[in-house]
């Protein structure tokens, strides 16, 4: 197991013939690979891929700085649902199934940004990139706020201001347009291009995207519509729409006849898969999966709002409380993380 701190320097590759040349001019000892930007300007960014040896699926990297972060937020979370808990008395037992949940969103994280896959994406396959950023944006982020109970939630979010943020940031309109843009911004074939060069950036961008993926998915997966949970039928909408823009980028990528995103071209290839096919594949990974998670969602949310319109389900005859949480136990209504 090799233990990684920062990425390697950039070491001098073949380009790719018959790129279009977008060379750097006035900068000798930075030549661009052809068909990049020149993003000289900021520092740390590489002027071309590195060198790679043949992949090997058997190597296990980890990155400290993934490892120090999924640490911390699993201790924050066992101190909150644990001692937190008992000492403020905001519920009798440990959330067992809350708990795997949230760790099962945590594993993950862990698996998408260390390992084979993190160094197959961050190296030699578009493909495998986008595999990475639909694990992290369309699983992790879900399972994350599905892990939370609706009591620590609730607590967490006592004071009116903070639940005024809950809803802000978590609506379908500002979550689920962060998250949007962020989509489409870091795709765009000159900061996709930048992305990859910069290993600064490219941290950056995948925090951005777990960030804006949470704000996306509050007001599906919250456990409490004052903390900005939608309705139902809103919330089938919403999802219906939110995947657009990404089918949209997606069938761009698919459908391009030429290579986009020169990073990966000179990288030794990987199950015989061209720099063209490996781009359509993962074109095609973001149209198809990608579509597909946001479609189950909408199943699931419908299911629940099927079973929250049966007679004599929901909230008791004059009363504004569900009955779960009127007895106190860790059930909350009827939602989507219910049915998880």
């Amino acid at each position: 197991m090799n233990w990684v701190h920062e990425t390697p320097p950039a070491r001098h590759t073949p380009t790719l013939p018959g790129a279009p040349s977008h060379a750097a001019t006035g900068h000798d000892a930075y030549q661009v690979t052809p068909g990049s930007w020149d993003w000289s300007f900021i520092s740390g960014t590489k002027a071309h891929a590195p060198e790679l040896p043949p992949f090997d699926p058997r190597v296990w990297e980890n990155h400290d700085s993934v490892l120090i972060g999924v640490v911390v937020l699993g201790a924050l979370y066992l101190w909150a649902v644990g001692p937190r808990r008992r000492k403020k008395g905001w519920a009798p037992k440990f959330p067992t199934g809350r708990a795997v949940t949230f760790f099962s969103g945590v594993a993950v994280t862990v698996n998408a940004l260390n390992g084979p896959l993190h160094d197959l994406s961050d190296n030699y396959q578009f493909s495998a990139h986008m595999v990475q950023h639909l694990l992290l944006t369309q699983l992790m982020a879900p399972l994350l706020i599905l892990g939370l109970p609706v009591w620590l939630v609730r607590a967490t979010l006592a004071r009116p201001s903070l639940q005024r943020a809950g809803r802000f940031w978590g609506s379908p309109l500002v979550g689920g347009g962060a998250f949007i843009a962020a989509i489409v911004l870091w795709h765009l074939m000159p900061f996709y291009d930048l992305m990859m060069r910069n290993h600064n950036v490219h941290i950056a961008c995948h925090v951005l995207f777990m960030v804006t993926a949470v704000m996306a998915w509050w007001s599906v997966c919250s456990p409490l519509p004052e903390a900005g949970r939608a309705s139902e039928p809103v919330q089938m909408l919403y999802l219906f729409l939110l995947g657009i823009p990404m089918q949209i980028v997606a069938a761009v990528i698919t459908l391009a006849d030429q290579v986009l995103y020169p990073w990966y071209a000179t990288a030794p290839r990987v199950g015989g898969l061209s720099p063209i096919a490996d781009q359509q594949l993962g074109g095609l990974y973001m149209w198809v999966p990608g579509g597909f998670a946001l479609w189950v969602a909408i199943t699931a949310v419908w299911l629940v709002w099927a079973r929250k319109n049966e007679p004599g389900r929901g909230r008791r005859k004059g009363d504004s409380t569900p009955a779960g949480e009127a007895a106190g136990d860790d059930e909350p209504p009827l939602t989507l993380p219910q049915i998880s």
